[in-house]
């Protein structure tokens, strides 16, 4: 089992993530590569009644979990819900006690909660890339989360 434990004086933590739903809502996985240097880890995990923005913050959250101590890390998301979350509405969200604009509760509250909680604990470059472009990182995220909803629904019918 790889841990990672970064000195972030050593070098950053490239984070690649994606999130997939067979249906939206319906069984979802998300999958996380974290590399190091040399040392690469490959995370993925499901769910089984869940939405495409659900898997894509659980792969950003379980990624950032990963990492034992603060880190410089640049996170790869195809994501634009997550990315202009954390970086556009969030602030105004907590300020508005988690409502929207409009009044109402954001959806996915808690896991927000839990990304604001790692990203305080990092310094964190966030960077958007095309998804299903042949980028080999953004492809290999999205194979771990089709990973995560195959071994779940493998389990399930078994």
């Amino acid at each position: 089992m790889v841990v990672f434990v970064v000195n972030e004086k050593k070098k950053v933590v490239v984070v690649n993530t994606d999130g997939a739903c067979r249906g939206n809502p319906g069984p979802g996985g998300w999958g996380a590569i974290l590399e190091w240097g040399d040392v690469k880890k490959e995370l993925y995990g499901a769910e089984p009644h869940t939405t495409n923005n659900r898997m894509e913050l659980l792969a950003v959250i379980s990624a950032l979990t990963e990492l034992h101590c603060s880190s410089k890390v640049i996170l790869r998301s195809d994501s634009n819900y997550v990315l202009q979350g954390i970086s556009k509405w969030i602030e105004n969200w907590k300020k508005n006690g988690w409502k929207s604009s409009n009044k109402k509760p954001i959806k996915n509250q808690d896991l927000w909660i839990a990304l604001d909680k790692q990203v305080q604990r990092h310094d964190v470059d966030w960077q958007w890339v095309k998804g299903h472009s042949g980028d080999p990182g953004n492809e290999r995220a999205d194979a771990l989360a089709n990973i995560g909803i195959d071994t779940y629904l493998k389990e399930v019918s078994a």
